[in-house]
């Protein structure tokens, strides 16, 4: 807590979209036009690369039909940036602050945003000038620590689970022209996103039948086994891999070597190859005249409003309220979060974590969410993130029985 001063606010949205993050833009406006100790609400065009060239829009400006608007808005608003602040950057983003009079800075993101605003304010505090920074989080991966999970997430799940759903009907009712599918999802160290894949499944024959994610590195000669297995049992077989999922040896499945900005190695069509091509080509290599595909939706699930989470909307606007109502009461240093009270009912409540632990934790899933052979989740899972994606269809399928001759 720090003494509290009056000045204008900024926002910025950083790294990837989500589905919902424009709701935490709207909920974070919103909140400031409340706020006493709040002047002009200031956007960052394109994140804080555009911020450090003194690129800011007046979202002041915006109607009560527009902030309505972002709630339902996929991507991110205000433009995004993945530029990594060095240490010569911060002068000019203290010169920027001060020309503004901005007091208040918030940044909608994950890790590597918290660590953004976490560095700004403890270079402001070392140089004299107040300044209250307070995080939004926001992952479709969901491997922010601090936070019960993160805007983005359940309705990138909600995408995943419909996806597989539909791919894996597919799959089983063309399993005679092409033996397996797999699905790639998105999520660089963690498997939440395609954990969530297997929302759907009404028992052990529908897809997907097996999980590669990151947390748990891969044996090929198991994986193989486990195939082979499936498919005797199920007649095709229905794969979806994380796309950050690693040998027992800790190297990318996909085998890229490219790297992003920030050291991070780059996945997809970033990195040009994939970990559900590479699948493909083992199971294709071992299996003699079996045909699959594989799919990789990329970025596709950061972005679909249509599958958006109702829990997702409303918790997305509310964090974003949260952390500005946060610091507006000289708070700062911390990130807005969700702590679950309850599971069923599903209730949360609103609480912070510190900045310094979420730029330098990740929250991978537990082991006690996987199944003994770990190819699979359990009730543990599903107990977790059904009350975040809400209900899925049913689709109805048909008991084949065959006609005897004569009949």
């Amino acid at each position: 807590m720090m003494k509290l001063q009056k000045g204008n606010m900024v926002i910025g949205q950083s790294g990837g979209p989500t589905s919902v993050i424009n709701g935490s833009l709207a909920g974070a406006i919103t909140q400031a036009k409340k706020e006493k100790n709040v002047g002009t609400v200031y956007g960052m065009n394109f994140a804080i690369e555009g911020f450090m060239k003194g690129e800011l829009i007046d979202l002041g400006k915006l109607s009560a039909m527009q902030l309505k608007g972002l709630r339902d808005t996929p991507s991110s608003a205000l433009g995004s940036s993945r530029l990594k602040l060095k240490d010569e950057h911060f002068p000019q983003v203290l010169a920027v602050l001060k020309k503004f009079n901005i007091r208040y800075f918030h940044i909608i993101g994950g890790n590597d945003s918290m660590d953004t605003i976490n560095r700004v304010e403890q270079y402001c505090r070392k140089e004299g000038y107040d300044l209250y920074g307070v995080g939004i989080p926001k992952t479709v991966d969901n491997d922010l620590f601090g936070t019960d999970h993160t805007p983005g997430f359940p309705s990138a799940a909600r995408y995943t689970a419909l996806s597989v759903l539909q791919s894996a009907t597919l799959a089983r009712d063309m399993q005679r022209v092409d033996q397996f599918v797999i699905y790639q999802s998105i999520g660089r160290d963690a498997g939440w996103l395609a954990a969530s894949s297997a929302l759907a499944k009404r028992d052990d024959k529908d897809g997907p039948h097996i999980l590669v994610l990151p947390e748990r590195p891969l044996n090929k000669n198991k994986f193989l086994a486990e195939v082979e297995s499936v498919y005797k049992k199920c007649g095709f077989v229905s794969i979806v891999c994380g796309e950050g999922a690693v040998w027992e040896n800790k190297t990318p499945i996909s085998a890229s070597e490219t790297k992003d900005k920030f050291g991070n190695t780059e996945f997809g069509a970033m990195g040009g190859t994939s970990a559900a091509m590479a699948l493909h080509k083992l199971i294709s290599a071992n299996f003699k005249g079996w045909r699959g595909e594989f799919q990789v939706t990329e970025s596709l699930p950061m972005c679909a409003s249509d599958r958006m989470s109702e829990v997702d909307r409303s918790e997305a606007f509310e964090l974003g309220a949260a952390a500005v109502k946060m610091a507006a009461k000289g708070t700062s240093g911390v990130m807005a979060a969700l702590k679950r009270v309850s599971n069923s009912p599903y209730k949360v409540e609103l609480t912070s974590a510190p900045l310094s632990e979420v730029a330098v934790h990740a929250k991978p899933m537990p082991d006690y969410m996987f199944t003994t052979n770990g190819f699979m989740v359990n009730k543990k899972f599903f107990d977790y993130v059904k009350p975040l994606v809400g209900s899925l269809p049913e689709y109805a399928c048909i008991s084949k029985i065959l006609v005897k001759k004569g009949s």
